[in-house]
């Protein structure tokens, strides 16, 4: 199985930066579909970002593209998610999730979630 911990949440202005981090544990890591979702108060699961194990490559949200960069580091069993720009509306608790065969934004997919990490952005 996989163990997802997640750092680097707190509280930010508007516009500042954040970088979140997830180490997980598991012998197939690199072999796992990463990802970030998000969930503010009152709100469904959103998804935040993906990057998939063959080749890397990444999707977005609209909501964050162009401020966010996801990446992983497989050497170090380490997700990342590079927030600038942040926007009020980013304020929620972002979840760490991966999977060996999820293939979109769907949470449903993801068997593996980290305990969350809270990002608030104040005005």
């Amino acid at each position: 199985q996989v163990q997802l911990v997640e750092s680097g949440g707190g509280l930010v202005q508007a516009g500042g930066s954040l970088r979140l981090s997830c180490a997980a544990s598991g012998r197939t890591f690199s072999i796992y579909t990463m990802g970030w979702f998000r969930q503010a108060p009152g709100k469904e699961r959103e998804f935040v970002a993906v990057v998939w194990s063959i080749g890397g490559r990444t999707y977005y949200a609209d909501s964050v593209k162009g401020r966010f960069t996801i990446s992983r580091d497989n050497a170090k069993n380490t997700v990342y998610l590079q927030m600038n720009s942040l926007k009020p509306e980013d304020t929620a608790v972002y979840y760490c999730v991966a999977d060996r065969t999820a293939d979109g934004a769907d949470p449903a997919e993801y068997d593996y979630w980290g305990q969350g990490t809270q990002v608030t952005v104040s005005s």
